[in-house]
């Protein structure tokens, strides 16, 4: 790792500047009673708005905007710290029923927020325009001509009401249904002389356990148990889909893509390149899996192997050391990067300790009221772990480039929300891998970052390519549970340019992401996010640290346009082309590369 002048860091972050005494604070008790006044007092201004009937109205609705904005954050700090109150030990149950709580207060602001989104949007056009070009409103323009679209594109005040209300018993009904069948799902194994119950989480992390046979017993385990209740799963995820079809169709819907793309802000144009690029470079990813597989003794790499160690380097970095890494390449970057994650170490904005009683995972949250973000991981020395931190510092970073920025124009999309994240992680994991201290460490480092090409290119592709087919059969009746083997299998095959051995059929079962209820196709905007970090990642080592203004600037309107508008802004450059996104790609090939000379016989 180097020679660092070391500075002791905390592991345990400072929460208790926000509201001191943690889930009994006296000072969370008082702002959730304000905050229940306070959106008490927005529900009579959303009954009282009227719709505006010329441009003198412009000041009324900066008021509401303004109101909505406030209770937006009260409901957002709370909601914050509350999940860190939470995450930092599981056994508060306090906080957990402070969670329920804040699910309510959201639940009912966002009733009359609607109500306020479908009055506004009843405006005349000509008015409309007018109201946008005023010097109240025009700095909100984008996301209120959304709002505006959003509502045209649905159905009557009434008729979306009633979907909405019949949603919670039916549609997310379903969506809960699945939560408490996989929960219900174990596997059991004998590993080193000790048998274990397995959870699907924990059994699903033994595809990088170093033993084939642990992992492959694992994976057959587990396609038997979900074979077992592949019926019910069937079922579930023929009425989630049934449920939106009917509701697309309702609303004259012709596309299923038409709400994801919408939600990111993304043309089907974009959506091709991306996926055709990716296509066209495919070969290359195919060559690193027949590798592995020669490296693991295997004729072809299976689905179980995806994930398996080819090297037992795995060199240890102290919490301390992996933090001044971090700052070090952070610096070569841009100052303003470098300075802002130093502070976040210094003023103790991280919990990383590792300890009993923490949940699992890792996130950045953040504090609107005090302009603040925490971030929260388990350290426990290791490469990855390091990458994990400098990622959740780059969405720490991207909240704070946006610090100036009104409230309202903060609302970015899932597409571009990994954008600082992985950007931040490539800085490192990029050096890490300079600067390992042996082949077969730097072998590990550069199969790691690999891992996440192939899960993003081929993984991803498999999921979107599974349901989209899934939705053009499910309009013509149900799917049988067998009918979506062979769908899942088919996209497996395809997308992993057939260098697979066995697959996983009944991956449709398992990935929660296709019974996610609030958002539909929970695939490509992963696949985007990251490549479109990539491309910036590929400027920014053009340009050196004279880039990190541009990309500070680009942060600040990830919330405020459409992704091909953000990128011809910032980067000049037409993302429904192949071009652009060929420029990312070319990194991840050039680890591919590097590994297949690394590793040649």
């Amino acid at each position: 790792m180097g020679d660092f002048l070391m500075v002791t860091y905390s592991e345990k972050w400072d929460v208790n500047t926000f509201f001191s005494g943690g889930s009994d604070s006296p000072q969370l008790k008082e702002h959730l009673q304000n905050l229940r006044k306070e959106i008490t007092e927005y529900e009579k201004k959303a009954k009282n708005l009227q719709i505006p009937s010329s441009a003198d109205d412009a000041a009324t609705l900066a008021e509401i905007i303004e109101a909505t904005a406030s209770v937006e954050k009260n409901l957002d700090q709370a909601s914050s710290v509350i999940g860190c109150f939470v995450a930092q030990d599981t056994e508060d149950k306090k906080a957990t029923l402070l969670q329920s709580e804040m699910s309510a207060l959201y639940a009912k602001f966002s009733t009359s927020f609607q109500l306020v989104q479908q009055t506004m949007s009843k405006t005349d056009d000509v008015v409309w325009e007018k109201l946008m070009e005023s010097n109240d409103l025009k700095n909100f323009a984008f996301v209120l001509n959304e709002w505006k679209m959003w509502t045209a594109e649905r159905l009557s005040e009434k008729e979306e009401q009633l979907i909405t209300a019949l949603g919670v018993d039916g549609y997310h009904g379903w969506g809960q249904l699945y939560d408490m069948l996989v929960s219900d799902v174990r596997i059991t194994m004998t590993i080193d002389g000790e048998t274990k119950s397995y959870s699907v989480g924990q059994a699903s992390n033994l595809s990088s356990h170093e033993d084939p046979a642990v992992r492959k017993e694992a994976h057959d385990l587990l396609e038997k148990a979900w074979a077992e209740k592949e019926e019910f799963f069937a079922k579930t995820l023929n009425h989630l889909g049934g449920f939106r079809l009917a509701t697309y169709e309702k609303r004259g819907w012709d596309s299923v893509l038409k709400e994801p793309l919408m939600i990111n802000r993304m043309s089907e144009e974009t959506l091709k390149a991306m996926w055709g690029a990716i296509a066209a470079h495919k070969s290359l990813f195919v060559d690193y899996m027949n590798r592995k597989a020669e490296m693991l003794g295997v004729e072809n790499l299976n689905w179980y192997d995806l994930d398996a160690p080819v090297s037992s380097a795995n060199s240890k970095v102290n919490y301390q050391e992996g933090a001044e890494f971090i700052l070090k390449h952070f610096k070569k970057f841009g100052p303003e990067l470098e300075s802002f994650s130093r502070g976040a170490f210094e003023k103790e904005w991280i919990e990383a300790e590792d300890r009993d009683n923490k949940r699992p995972g890792g996130f950045c949250t953040y504090m609107p009221l005090d302009q603040e973000s925490r971030i929260f991981m388990t350290y426990s020395g290791t490469m990855s772990n390091v990458a994990t931190l400098a990622h959740e510092l780059g969405h720490a970073f991207h909240s704070y480039a946006m610090k100036d920025v009104h409230w309202m124009n903060t609302n970015y999309a899932m597409g571009v929300a990994e954008t600082a994240s992985t950007f931040a992680e490539m800085i490192v994991a990029d050096a890490s891998v300079k600067e390992a201290s042996s082949k077969e460490e730097k072998i590990a480092l550069l199969e790691d970052k690999i891992q996440r090409s192939v899960a993003l290119f081929m993984n991803i592709y498999a999921r979107f390519l599974f349901e989209t087919r899934f939705y053009e059969e499910r309009k013509e009746g149900i799917v049988s549970a067998e009918r979506l083997n062979t769908l899942m299998e088919e996209a497996q095959r395809e997308a992993f340019g057939d260098a697979l051995g066995d697959v996983h059929p009944h991956f449709w079962a398992s990935k929660l992401h296709f019974y996610i209820t609030g958002v539909p196709f929970y695939n490509f905007p992963y696949t985007f996010g990251y490549l479109f970090s990539l491309s910036i990642y590929a400027k920014a080592k053009e340009e050196g640290t004279a880039f990190e203004s541009k990309y500070i600037d680009l942060l600040k309107d990830t919330a405020s346009m459409t992704v091909e508008d953000l990128a011809m802004k910032h980067l000049q450059e037409d993302i429904t082309q192949l071009a652009f996104w060929e420029k990312g790609i070319a990194l991840c090939e050039e680890d591919v590369t590097e590994f297949l000379s690394l590793t040649k016989k």
